[in-house]
């Protein structure tokens, strides 16, 4: 991306620019959910379970949808999916608020808004990215779009209060959707139909032997068994955090600044992750992740709940919020290769989003049981734990091909 007769929009900041933006409503919007439910469920007299259901689907649909816009990205170009992407998240955005039944609620808060993540997300924007960015700068584009969509996130919080705080819930979800169409553009410059492929990447597979190859690699397992952790975690906490704190009885604004917390901290953590998964091995950065994810959230649950111990939390979650996208991202192309890096990536993204269907589900669905999160808390340190062991043993080198679609490892 270095021709100098090409426009602002097309060079590698341009690409990193529009790609954080893109994540940064799109992800920015799923950040702050959890300020929606208590809102919504005391307008409709609704349940949080079925809040819960309603975002667990949301979060299944997204993850049985990625390696779908994965292909299609791959095969079609990565900036009909993101347009198409953010059209869809408009749309779905605004019929929320015409949504009078949980049923409703669902379909359009649900399946729409999941399908719609699934093009604004990390697969396809990464993935055009690792294609339309030189390999020696691919780890900083990635570190640096997924900042600009922290930084998105951290926006749309304090945003998202005062609207619920002086328009209402509904008007803020219209006016979101509204964000979400005028972005439309942002996605035209990744135009990677026909990219400039590294020389390691000349011998790629077909798709569907890529995929016989991806399947047959134990790694490729790993990956996705132990993504399933982070979806969990992070679903629930976003989901969830801001009404268990008002159980624990602290305020509103305190998981308003809980929430701000987490997303200003996850500028700082996904750029150095990003960063550094470039100078050390992955799987290792990961491992750790998991770990100091499972200390922090037991230490969280067992000391007691104040306000400057809140802000510690969510600045220590913050940081190793999505660090792991870039790391494992990073990890599927350096094994297979960056030709299907969208659709491969979907794939493993289905566990990710596995995970976070039960942890915001569970999270309701426990409550709604035993008046407590606590059984909640436990399951997502434990699995922590796992994700960790599961990580370790990845073999990560990349596949040697003795002819195209031939040769495995």
């Amino acid at each position: 991306m270095t021709n100098s007769s090409q426009r602002w929009w097309q060079t590698t900041w341009g690409l990193v620019l529009a790609g954080g933006l893109i994540m940064g409503i799109a992800l920015g919007v799923r950040h702050v959910q959890g300020m929606f439910l208590l809102p919504i469920i005391m307008d409709r007299g609704w349940t949080r379970e079925s809040f819960g259901l309603a975002m667990a689907v949301q979060n299944l649909t997204w993850g049985l949808a990625q390696p779908v816009t994965g292909m299609l990205a791959d095969r079609f170009g990565s900036w009909k999916v993101m347009v198409g992407g953010l059209l869809l998240y408009g749309i779905g955005l605004i019929a929320m608020t015409h949504a009078t039944t949980v049923q409703m609620f669902i379909w359009t808060g649900g399946i729409c808004i999941g399908i719609a993540q699934s093009g604004t997300t990390f697969g396809v924007v990464y993935g055009a990215l690792s294609r339309m960015v030189p390999p020696a700068r691919r780890s900083w584009a990635l570190g640096v779009a997924g900042a600009i969509g922290g930084i998105g996130q951290f926006l749309l919080v304090p945003t998202a209060q005062a609207m619920l705080s002086g328009m209402g819930w509904r008007s803020a979800l219209l006016w979101f959707g509204i964000v979400a169409l005028v972005l439309l553009p942002m996605g035209l410059p990744f135009q990677d139909r026909k990219p400039v492929m590294a020389e390691e990447d000349a011998a790629q597979p077909r798709l569907l032997p890529a995929l016989r190859e991806a399947f047959a690699h134990r790694g490729f397992w790993l990956l996705n068994l132990g993504f399933l952790a982070c979806g969990f975690q992070l679903a629930f906490i976003a989901s969830h955090l801001p009404a268990y704190l008002i159980d624990k009885g602290l305020q509103p604004r305190d998981g308003m600044a809980a929430l701000a917390i987490i997303a200003l901290s996850n500028v700082a953590g996904i750029y150095v992750f990003g960063l550094l998964g470039a100078r050390y091995t992955r799987k290792y950065l990961l491992a750790m992740i998991y770990l100091l994810r499972t200390a922090t959230m037991a230490l969280f649950v067992l000391l007691p709940l104040t306000s400057p111990g809140l802000y510690l939390f969510a600045a220590a979650m913050g940081f190793m919020w999505l660090g792991t996208v870039p790391l494992t991202n990073g990890i599927v192309s350096q094994i297979f290769g960056v030709r299907y890096l969208a659709t491969l990536f979907g794939f493993v993204f289905f566990g990710h989003q596995l995970g976070s269907f039960l942890g915001v589900w569970l999270g309701g669905a426990v409550f709604e049981a035993t008046h407590s999160y606590d059984l909640v808390w436990l399951c997502a340190m434990a699995l922590g734990v796992v994700a960790a062991a599961l990580h370790w043993p990845i073999d990560d080198r990349e596949l040697v091909r003795a002819a195209p679609g031939l040769a495995m490892r």
